[in-house]
């Protein structure tokens, strides 16, 4: 049982490692909420206005501004920028 919640975790952190947080800007009410919870101060309310995804490097991952959200605007998307930045290293 205790192998399978660190194989969970493993998992979860592999995925948040990689990803980062979409904006489904048609539904974004502009309330602030999500920059407000932001450990790093980035302005996310900024990303779902324009619709674009957090692409900051700052950004954490931490999930906050997903959490926070009160309309579910926000979520992570797990993005291959890894995968072509170490293809392109083994070339």
């Amino acid at each position: 049982m205790l192998r399978r919640f660190f194989k969970q975790e493993t998992i979860k952190r592999q995925v948040l490692g990689t990803s980062y947080v979409v904006p489904d800007s048609s539904r974004c009410i502009q309330c602030g909420i999500c920059s407000f919870n932001c450990p790093i101060d980035i302005d996310v309310r900024r990303h779902a206005w324009v619709g674009e995804p957090v692409k900051d490097s700052r950004c954490l991952t931490c999930g906050e501004c997903i959490a926070r959200c009160p309309r579910a605007v926000l979520r992570f998307q797990q993005t291959s920028l890894f995968d072509a930045q170490q293809a392109a290293k083994e070339e």
